[in-house]
This record gives structure tokens, C-alpha cells and sequence, in this order.
């Protein structure tokens, strides 16, 4: 299963997810939002138009880990992730 996971270094949820999601064995395209200033155009502009994130705006977060699925599903629910690899 191949997943884009958008997050930063510098995050440790985002470590964690990558551990993870490296022991279950899945395909991990890593978007750096703390190296990339492209890829956090990119999750700012994911982030201002979904639903998914109302909460977090509301809230001032950043919402990150993001996992970005093959059918181009978005979501912040490493679990539901595993899961659907299989693995939890």
C-alpha cells in the first residue's frame, strides 16, 4: 500500500505515523512541510478547503501528520490507515 504522509520532522506524531507505517511495511511518500516550501503550499491549500479540517482551524492547529491514500482520500487517522493496509 503506498500512502503520502505530509508532516515535518520536527513533529513527533509525524515520526511516530512514519515508524509505523515503516513497520507495516507501506510505501511512504514523505511531503516535509518543514523542508519543502512547495508541499506546504500545497497542504495549506488541502487544509483551507476540507471539511476535515474545520476543527482544526477553529483551533489554531496545524493538522499534521496528514495521510494521503492511493484513491487520493485525505486523513489525519493513522489507524484507519493501518487498518486499511491491514496491519493494526
Amino acid at each position: 500500500m503506498k500512502v503520502t504522509v505530509i508532516g515535518s520532522h520536527l513533529c513527533p506524531d509525524t515520526l511516530y505515523a512514519l515508524n509505523r507505517l515503516s513497520e507495516a511495511k507501506a510505501e511512504i511518500d514523505f511531503k516535509n512541510l518543514s523542508a519543502s516550501l512547495p508541499d506546504l503550499k500545497v497542504y495549506l491549500a488541502l487544509r483551507q478547503d476540507s471539511p476535515a479540517y474545520a476543527d482544526i482551524r477553529e483551533n489554531g492547529g496545524i493538522g499534521i501528520p496528514c495521510f494521503v491514500l492511493e484513491d487520493g482520500t485525505a486523513t489525519r487517522d493513522l489507524n484507519a490507515v493501518l487498518k486499511q493496509a491491514g496491519n493494526l
